[in-house]
């Protein structure tokens, strides 16, 4: 059985970033990780990519958003295009706008804080 895939969208070498924390959340429950910067080379020891075209894979379990929505709104094509089976939006990320040009694109949203999801807290991550 193949782990699950999360590419995050916004993942910072920063570690009291929420978008770092979230890497560390979803490695910690066993996933396939590809941090998504436009200028970091490595996160958290990970391979990180400008773009989510450029992630190696298609089809992932899940894309977890952590850009203000004025920026996010600029990659739904790029998201659509990619391939997920959930969108996670976390707090801070979306706007109406953004969550209504993602639902038009046939984008499976959620709107929630990912790394709550997988069974983790925020606060765990904050070294």
């Amino acid at each position: 059985m193949s782990k699950p895939t999360v590419a995050i969208i916004g993942a910072s070498t920063d570690r009291q970033k929420y978008g770092n924390k979230s890497v560390r959340a979803h490695l910690s429950q066993g996933y396939d990780v590809y941090p998504v910067h436009p200028s970091a080379s490595e996160i958290e020891g990970l391979t990180a990519y400008p773009s989510l075209s450029e992630v190696p894979v298609q089809n992932l379990d899940r894309i977890s958003v952590y850009v203000p929505p004025e920026v996010g709104i600029q990659l739904l094509e790029e998201i659509h295009k990619h391939g997920a089976r959930e969108v996670w939006f976390n707090p801070g990320s979306e706007s109406p706008e953004l969550l209504e040009r993602a639902r038009a694109l046939g984008l499976n949203v959620i709107q929630a804080c990912s790394i709550i999801a997988i069974g983790e807290s925020p606060a765990d991550h904050s070294d």
